[in-house]
């Protein structure tokens, strides 16, 4: 992980940080709750295929929520290694999140930036999202599509559709998985999986080891495990 990445993250995160802050400071403190979080993991597995080439990744992030309006916004970074310059990647979301006939719902919008993301690369993305998850005793279901009428690369328009399930056997773990189908106009469709335990150290401090594995045979999509480490304040 390079100096100019890391730097390049924190760049980003602190200027997110500001626009937040300064949100805060035109809306009554109580109305605006802000979070953050940062933390490390052996590799960067988006829908299944490494971002980092295998690699460890710094990741962390910020995010705020409107009060009852049920408004939020955020951005979150990670490194990234290509094999070309970019050095990391920062995503900027926002949406609204609301209940319904016992369903939490999630509508909003993320944008992808890569931070000196080379000339003609196309990396740069926008997706929409719909997300509607359900708990019914200690467990919680879950699905969410995504879509992008500009996707990563080659690639225009694409849609991400995904179910889940978290289970929390004793206090502090959880287990959880997920099923994906990610389709492209240009390259292979593909499906993705992973499931994993994460324990609560402390409130502050969380731990997670997945499985990730494709239906696409090659080394930045076969599958792995990944540990993780966040910490939240």
């Amino acid at each position: 992980m390079s100096i100019q990445c890391v730097r390049a993250c924190l760049a980003a995160l602190a200027s997110t940080a500001a626009l937040a802050s300064a949100g805060a400071a035109s809306a009554q403190s109580s109305d605006v709750d802000v979070a953050f979080n940062i933390g490390v993991v052996s590799d960067y597995v988006f829908r299944g295929v490494s971002q980092t080439d295998q690699d460890p990744a710094l990741q962390g992030g910020i995010d705020a929520t409107f009060g009852d309006s049920g408004f939020y916004a955020g951005a979150w970074a990670s490194s990234v290694d290509f094999g070309d310059e970019t050095d990391a990647e920062v995503d900027i979301y926002g949406g609204w999140r609301t209940e319904a006939s016992g369903y939490a719902l999630d509508f909003g919008v993320i944008g992808y930036v890569y931070v000196d993301e080379p000339d003609g690369a196309d990396y740069n993305l926008i997706e929409f999202k719909a997300a509607a998850s359900r708990a019914i005793g200690p467990v919680t279901i879950g699905a969410a599509v995504y879509y992008s009428p500009d996707f990563f690369g080659v690639d225009e328009q694409a849609t991400y559709g995904e179910v889940s399930a978290a289970f929390t056997p004793a206090e502090r773990w959880t287990v959880s998985g997920a099923v994906g189908r990610q389709w492209l106009d240009v390259n292979d469709d593909y499906t993705t999986w992973n499931v994993g335990v994460s324990f609560a150290l402390t409130e502050n401090l969380l731990l997670d080891g997945r499985y990730f594995d494709t239906d696409v045979d090659g080394p930045l999509s076969d599958d792995r495990v990944v540990g993780a480490i966040k910490v939240l304040f």
